[in-house]
């Protein structure tokens, strides 16, 4: 049960016990954000947030990253229109630390005024990055025309000229006047005693800070909109990018739950109307969903859609009729339950993470004025009624007050005229019925909201080899009343050629479209129904297949599961839609300039493997794809004698091997050998790629042919990663933290089956270009050349353990972990002692792989920009 309490000094603290994880989540709420700036403190707000870890009285540039890193931990922050906020996970052992750390950013940042300038730039690459991302813009569009007096219509980063006009005095005005503790809520969960926690708060958070709070200033209001808005405009996208929203009250509304429930039964997910009926049934959408934005003032209800520019007025019309269908018709009983029963079921996944848990708190409590609010909101979601949903759908969804905005491909004949004409003919003309739904046997009932039992840690790994020679694996974790499910097989890129490139892309897009006793709409609907997820994925070796479901639905759910693993049957309709959107997603490759830098990398460091091609596929590959290319690879290589199914969360050993044994007992019979790959050559020589795109930044990867999944020698190359990346990393702290390059830089191994690569990446302006690749190959030749310093070394490998047990705490991660391990022949290495593996890397043996593996004459460049 959650407690709160404040200091004296004005502060609250909010407090979750756990002891699921050996692990603690620290946020501090503060409540301002962007819409809180004057007009000449754009962007203010988020530069806080990236001058918070630069540096305190007691902490220099680059320590408060590497403090934290150093004991396991992850720091980061993010802002917001109303809040700005800072976090912490860190293993429970360091937990004070973690909160002095977290308490000195907060209390006493020091805003050196040459890490101001430096970070100044660092923001201005951010901007430059959302500059390239269509979906910023068009986001960017929508707010700037729904608000037209509000500051939520302003970028929360600011602009790049806004944020080069801030001065240290700017900067330490707003900071005195906002970070005090009477307006900050301090957000704690995890594994830890209350006694402990209120010691540690006095003494970090406690007395005065001296700096009175002096209230928030007043914000102008949104006047009431007094007919449509619109605005569409040319740009450089390769598929259209449409909105339309209405306006609707703030988060503490009373209107608030039906507008979440409108917004998931209309747009969320495979079974929300917009998806079947503008999707699927007139496959006039690459992608549509809706959402509800209730922030601390009045926000939208937004409906979003990417297509082909030919299909605008069609779409918009078809999307109209839905949401006009709504204002006269009340949804029907079971549609209305499994909406609930969803928005419930998030209160109880957020329960998986302390992190989760903390950010509910702060938000209820720092949002909303209360964590009270949260059982208000949610007691207001299970009162709704049909009329209520079908009465605020007439009340906000009006026609007269949309806006509409869109970024439309150049030379795209769609005009405001016919926006207009689309919108009154829909508002003239007779209702459509709603959508048919199947009629579903199965009841949604009441989300169960217990949790398990606190003290009760998980249970060994339960293994069983079936007679078909499936292997099942069982982790029983009671912590939260869900489970996880990861069916596992060989597979992936490198059992494609060039001829059918993109084959397992679209298998895995296609497993849950249909078996010979369900379609995909009867899929999807049951999925919302067991309040779950399930989808295919495919990567380079493996293909799976993902299932997340709340425990009471069980049995129902893993027959589910089972079905649409044992039984796709691949419909030609399905496979058809899927593939069109996988050859709209190849046309948007250029809209994604980070990871087309990656896929011109693969081809240039492999001639030959399949790990050259892209995981997507190409235009003339996809093309030829069908539903029988697909069955016969779902016979040959999915068969359960090649599966490995791992079962993680709150469920019952027997029951689990009962459903196993009966769906995957058996095998097929038609399995067939791994197909014969090609090694790969030696680079004789370094190789440079560039594809010139008109962007604000450049992309470059620079990396070489690096090891395999089980090469003895990972544990070493993953701990020299660990030197390089993170905030506290060699990479970030020379090229982001001291010289302002870049805003997103890393590096990374990935190993394979084969020998995969290890590479360094950046994004940054393409005057930086040159600058960039001299201080990367200086960072990656130090690496080489040099002995790593113990405490360093001790950072990283810190770093790495934490990180990795912080995201072990779902079980979606358990279960794939133990099903990766498994399937390549690892036999839980990773999953069970990858910490082992890691604390006993020395410097001698980082030295030794780092001369390995960087080799600057066999080194591969792609630079993708202007």
């Amino acid at each position: 049960m959650a407690i709160r309490y404040a200091l004296p000094n004005g502060l609250t603290v909010v407090f979750d016990e756990n002891h699921a994880a050996k692990v603690a989540a620290f946020q501090v709420w503060v409540k301002v954000g962007s819409a809180d700036e004057r007009p000449d403190q754009a962007g203010l707000a988020h530069l806080h947030e990236h001058m918070l870890f630069k540096g305190t009285e007691r902490r220099g540039p680059g320590e408060i990253a590497r403090d934290v890193e150093a004991h396991g931990g992850e720091i980061n922050a993010w802002t917001s229109y109303d809040q700005t906020v800072y976090h912490i996970v860190i293993a429970s052992q360091f937990a004070r630390t973690g909160l002095d750390i977290l308490g000195d950013a907060v209390r006493r940042s020091s805003f050196d005024a040459e890490e101001l300038a430096r970070e100044i730039e660092v923001v201005c690459e951010e901007i430059k990055r959302s500059q390239d991302t269509p979906s910023r813009r068009a986001s960017r569009d929508l707010f700037s025309t729904v608000f037209q007096t509000h500051p939520y219509r302003l970028p929360v980063l600011g602009t790049a000229e806004s944020v080069r006009s801030f001065t240290r005095e700017k900067v330490l005005e707003f900071y005195h006047r906002y970070y005090t503790p009477k307006n900050l809520v301090l957000s704690v969960s995890g594994d830890l005693s209350e006694a402990e926690l209120r010691g540690w708060v006095d003494e970090i958070f406690g007395g005065d800070w001296g700096r009175p709070y002096e209230g928030a200033g007043k914000r102008p209001e949104e006047p009431t909109p007094t007919g449509r808005r619109v605005l569409l405009r040319p740009d450089e996208v390769k598929e259209a990018w449409l909105h339309m929203a209405f306006p609707i009250p703030e988060a503490s509304h009373a209107d608030t739950p039906a507008m979440d429930v409108l917004a998931m039964i209309v747009g969320q997910g495979d079974a929300s109307r917009l998806t079947r009926e503008v999707k699927r049934k007139h496959n006039l959408v690459n992608d549509i969903h809706a959402f509800s934005y209730t922030p601390q003032d009045p926000g939208l209800f937004s409906m979003s859609m990417t297509l082909q520019p030919g299909n605008l007025e069609r779409a918009l019309e078809e999307a109209s009729k839905a949401l006009a269908t709504l204002r006269v018709t009340p949804v029907a009983a079971d549609e209305l339950s499994t909406a609930k029963a969803l928005l419930e079921a998030e209160a109880v996944y957020q329960r998986e993470t302390v992190q989760g848990i903390a950010r509910k708190m702060g938000f209820y409590q720092s949002g909303m004025g209360s964590l009270e609010a949260e059982a208000r909101y949610y007691e207001g979601i299970r009162s709704l009624t049909a009329e209520q949903v079908r009465a605020a759908a007439e009340k906000y969804l009006r026609f007269d007050h949309a806006t509409v905005t869109g970024l439309l491909p150049h030379g795209t004949t769609f005009t405001e005229d016919q926006v207009h004409a689309v919108l009154d003919r829909v508002e003239r003309g007779p209702v459509a019925a709603p959508p048919e739904r199947k009629a579903s046997k199965v009841s949604v009932g009441e989300p169960s909201l217990r949790l398990g039992a606190k003290t009760k840690g998980p249970s060994e790994i339960i293994t069983e080899k079936l007679p078909s020679g499936a292997t099942i694996m069982v982790r029983v974790e009671p912590a939260v009343p869900l489970f996880a499910m990861r069916a596992a097989f060989m597979g992936g890129l490198r059992y494609e050629t060039s001829a059918d490139n993109g084959l397992t892309t679209l298998l895995s897009r296609s497993l849950t479209r249909g078996t010979p006793t369900r379609d995909a709409e009867e899929i999807s609907q049951l999925v919302d129904i067991y309040a779950g997820s399930m989808g295919g994925l495919s990567g380079r070796n493996s293909v799976n297949l993902r299932g997340e479901f709340l425990s009471r639905h069980f049995e129902s759910a893993f027959r589910l599961f089972a079905d649409t693993l044992s039984n796709p049957s691949f419909p030609e309709v399905e496979v058809a839609r899927e593939r069109a959107l996988m050859l709209q997603d190849i046309l948007t490759r250029e809209d994604k300039p980070s990871s087309l830098a990656f896929d011109l990398f693969n081809r240039t460091l492999y001639r030959t493997h399949p790990y050259r091609l892209p995981t997507l596929g190409e235009k003339e590959s996809v093309e030829a794809l069908g539903p029988e290319a697909l069955r016969a690879y779902h016979a040959r290589y999915m068969d359960p004698s090649q599966l490995t199914l791992t079962v993680v969360g709150d469920v019952k050993v027997d029951e689990v091997l009962a459903l196993a044994r009966e769906y995957f007992g058996a095998s097929r019979g038609k399995a067939a050998a791994a197909p014969k790959v090609t090694a790969e050559g030696p680079l004789e020589a370094a190789r440079q790629e560039k594809r010139v795109l008109a962007k604000a930044q450049s992309h470059l990867v620079m990396g070489f042919r690096g090891l395999r999944i089980n090469d003895p020698e990972r544990h070493a190359l993953e701990t020299l990663s660990g030197v390089l990346s993170g905030q506290g990393g060699r990479l970030f702290v020379e090229l982001r933290d001291k010289r302002s390059m870049a805003y997103s830089v890393s590096s990374f191994g990935v190993e394979g089956i084969e020998p995969g690569y290890f590479a360094a990446y950046m994004g940054t302006s393409p005057e930086k270009v040159d600058a960039a690749l001299d201080g990367i190959r200086a960072e990656l030749k130090r690496i080489r050349d040099e002995r790593i310093p113990e405490e360093e070394l001790e950072r990283a490998k810190q770093n790495l353990i934490g990180t990795h047990e912080i995201a072990l705490q779902r079980n979606g991660a358990r279960a794939g972990m133990m099903a990766m391990d498994t399937v390549y022949g690892l036999n839980l290495d990773n999953f069970l002692h990858y910490a082992e593996h890691i604390a006993a890397v020395t410097s001698d043996q980082v030295l030794e792989v780092a001369r390995q593996v960087i080799d600057f004459d066999k080194s591969v460049l792609t630079v993708v920009g202007p």
